[in-house]
């Protein structure tokens, strides 16, 4: 029965691996296609949110049965739990990067974010976050969950000067406020996102920290 079990939770650990590197190279893609005006690839990523959600569905149907069939001890019970849990901030990623992506296609080629260096770092710094939260559950990190946690604050340093742009942009150029609304709408789903990374690593924190002690009871 244990070793069922340990095989449909390596399963679970694959599907989150698998779906945390989609929704990495999503985000990737999202950028990319913002800073070169590329609406093709916009699309595609906004097609790709589909094959997120049916990912999402995968692993909560993993979960279930878990639950369901298998019977697990409290440990393990808190860390298909906390996988359910992470799962839905996956997917509100995978989401967001559509959301950029919607944008994108609506501003054309008349986007200057080419010019938003703090914009381009907020990207980088998400997709970090999440697959560090990723590896944080399946290796079952806590150091590596505090970190992701910590970088937050500098996806959050970065969002404050992402407004300065936006700011100084609508000051010495009023005809473009439609564009700088649309850049500063960007920057808010890219801090949307290292707070979902966050949640994630959170929730890797708490089934650890639950198990742990549910093992010296």
């Amino acid at each position: 029965m244990r070793s069922k079990f340990d095989e449909q939770l390596a399963d679970l650990n694959r599907e989150m691996i698998e779906m945390g590197n989609g929704i990495i190279h999503s985000i990737k893609m999202a950028i990319e296609a913002l800073i070169s005006h590329d609406a093709d690839k916009a699309r595609q990523i906004m097609e790709n949110d589909i094959e997120i959600d049916r990912q999402q569905k995968r692993i909560e149907g993993i979960c279930f049965n878990l639950l369901i069939q298998q019977q697990p001890v409290a440990r393990d019970l808190r860390t298909v739990t906390a996988a359910m849990k992470m799962v839905t901030d996956m997917e509100r990623i995978g989401d967001h990067a559509a959301d950029i992506s919607e944008i994108t296609v609506l501003m054309g080629r008349n986007s200057s974010v080419e010019k938003f260096e703090h914009i381009r770092r907020m990207a980088t710094e998400t997709m970090m976050m999440l697959n560090h939260s990723i590896e944080a559950y399946v290796q079952r990190d806590t150091a590596k969950a505090k970190e992701v946690i910590k970088h937050d604050d500098i996806v959050d340093d970065l969002f404050d000067e992402a407004k300065k742009d936006v700011i100084e942009l609508i000051l010495s150029s009023p005809e473009e406020g439609e564009e700088a609304t649309d850049l500063l709408m960007i920057a808010k789903y890219f801090e949307r996102i290292g707070d979902h990374a966050t949640n994630i690593a959170e929730w890797v924190i708490y089934s650890l920290r639950t198990s742990q002690s549910a093992e010296e009871v």
